[in-house]
């Protein structure tokens, strides 16, 4: 090998170890995003179905509300029924598909 080749093949292999060490370090970046990424989508999921839950209860509390109001809200309370009889029927009409 010639004294002119030692130095390209010096910094050649100076610039590969580069770009296996930034190789190596953005795949330990990678899969620290992606743990992270794992436990976001678990914490969304819980507060998803924390959600779902408190609604439902507000939904009941509303219908307990309704149906303990005074005959002033019965229009309110006939509203809310109705509303919620459609609800059942589309999702009667959704099973039947």
């Amino acid at each position: 090998m010639s004294v002119a080749q030692k130095p390209i093949q010096t910094s050649l292999k100076a610039k590969i170890q580069e770009l296996i060490s930034a190789y190596e370090s953005l795949k330990e970046e990678n899969q620290r995003m992606a743990e992270h990424n794992a436990r976001l989508e678990t914490i969304l999921n819980e507060r998803e179905l924390a959600y779902l839950e408190l609604d439902k209860k507000y939904n009941q509390q509303q219908i307990a509300n309704a149906f303990a109001a005074s005959s002033e809200d019965a229009h309110d309370a006939k509203i809310r029924v109705n509303r919620i009889v459609r609800e059942i029927d589309n999702c009667i009409a959704l099973l039947n598909r």
